[in-house]
């Protein structure tokens, strides 16, 4: 199985039946993002572990059978270690119940349809499923990763972004332009597990 990672970043100045949603892993999520925010310089430690368990493209988790294939191996990680060592502090966003309705609607419907991406076919687009839930301010960006059962894993994927060429999870995550963000994770027919985060300046439900 290899890891998929989508994004979208919108700056408008602006296997089974999907399981019931992990709650949990959401709050998990975002508190490991939070993490990588405040402390990025000790966050590069964790992917220098990570580092280390590949061979070629492929690494293997510890106390996993599976080999995860990915598209630059050690480079992207490198350049991710390279990337935490300069960034600043930033302040840990603020959870947001609308933002977490919004990207659970599109968790639950490709727990459903096994679809990847940002476009559901019934819960529509990222900015679609936002405003259903309330109003934003300033900005709004969404990440989605797919295949990771735990936030450390998940969090770290996106922040390598191996294969994204913009590195566009990455930018989300370190955004200057958001302060809150809501995260939806569940089951994934294709890869298992799945996260969706929208971010946001600010969210008025």
């Amino acid at each position: 199985m290899r890891f998929l990672c989508v994004s979208i970043c919108v700056l408008l100045a602006l296997a089974a039946p999907a399981a019931a949603l992990d709650q949990n892993l959401a709050r998990q999520v975002l508190a490991e993002i939070n993490l990588a925010r405040s402390e990025p310089r000790s966050y590069a430690g964790f992917l220098r572990e990570f580092r280390g368990l590949f061979r070629g493209n492929y690494y293997q988790l510890p106390g996993s059978s599976v080999r995860m294939q990915t598209s630059e191996g050690v480079k992207a990680v490198n350049q991710a270690i390279r990337f935490l060592e300069r960034q600043k502090k930033l302040p840990p966003l603020g959870w947001s119940d609308g933002l977490a309705e919004a990207a659970a609607e599109l968790s639950k419907e490709q727990g459903r349809t096994g679809d990847t991406g940002h476009d559901g076919r019934q819960s529509g687009g990222m900015r679609e499923r936002i405003e259903k839930q309330g109003r934003w301010e300033k900005s709004i960006a969404e990440n989605i990763a797919y295949g990771p059962a735990d936030a450390r894993s998940m969090v770290m994927q996106l922040i390598v972004d191996d294969g994204v060429p913009d590195r566009g999870h990455r930018k989300n995550t370190f955004g200057t332009a958001f302060n809150v963000a809501g995260v939806a994770c569940g089951a994934h027919p294709q890869y298992g597990s799945m996260c969706v985060i929208d971010f946001a300046g600010g969210f008025r439900e």
